[in-house]
């Protein structure tokens, strides 16, 4: 090997900051950070691979910058080098909160807002020199995003809590029937609403319920109606009662 590169990958393993090592540290961020990014992006999140990539590359400066100052000015009495790098465990949660949506009672976003925290963490990493740590890290979150969800999809683990509300044409005494179809559909009633407008001569049900993932809800809709008179039927969130 000749002597110039002997000589970069020096610098590159190098625990002291060169322009070498910076610059192959966040070169190597961004990579890791378009990965994950790139994953998030295909489920269609809003944090996709700029995203990921920029939290990355930012986590592993501010680690450089920590590094940095101590080591080019030992005589400052706050040369702490962890200081900076300590506030991106904290400021990256304000970018993970931006990407949690909350709408009618259902929270979407929570495993992105993890993967910007996971990201920053390996970014971190990567900027003190732990290369192959940060590496099997993100090939673990790949894991985790892609082969884990396949694995979760096939077993049907994936339980929702929904109310489905009914709206009957009379006075109803039992919800038998209701069990019992919502039985045939693996559908577990956790909690029922009940009332009674008996000038009007309706029963409305809020029946709350465990939904799988896979759940047809036309086809449960439709024995449901089937049961008793049904005037309409609908599903929200347990919040929206």
């Amino acid at each position: 090997m000749s002597t110039f590169w002997t000589g970069i990958l020096t610098d590159i393993n190098s625990i002291e900051v060169t322009t070498v090592s910076s610059i192959f540290k966040l070169c190597l961020s961004l990579l890791l950070g378009c990965c994950v990014g790139f994953e998030r992006k295909r489920k269609g999140q809003i944090a996709g691979v700029r995203t990921f990539a920029l939290i990355s590359m930012g986590a592993t400066l501010a680690m450089l910058l920590s590094i940095y100052v101590p080591q080019e000015y030992m005589g400052l009495k706050n040369g702490d080098p962890g200081r900076i790098a300590a506030q991106v465990v904290t400021g990256i949660g304000f970018l993970g909160a931006g990407a949690i949506i909350q709408m009618k009672g259902s929270v979407r976003g929570l495993t992105t807002a993890a993967g910007i925290w996971m990201i920053a963490a390996i970014g971190m990493a990567v900027g003190v020199g732990m290369y192959m740590l940060a590496i099997v890290a993100t090939a673990l979150i790949l894991v985790v995003l892609v082969l884990i969800e396949r694995w979760e999809h096939r077993i049907s683990a994936g339980v929702e809590s929904r109310i489905i509300r009914l709206k009957l044409s009379e006075i109803a005494e039992d919800i038998d029937g209701y069990r019992e179809v919502l039985n045939r559909h693996h559908v577990h009633l956790t909690n029922v609403y009940v009332e009674y407008d008996y000038e009007a001569h309706v029963t409305r049900l809020n029946l709350v319920v465990l939904v799988s993932e896979r759940t047809n809800y036309m086809a449960l809709f439709a024995e449901l109606r089937g049961v008793k008179p049904t005037l309409a039927v609908s599903l929200g969130n347990q919040v929206s009662i």
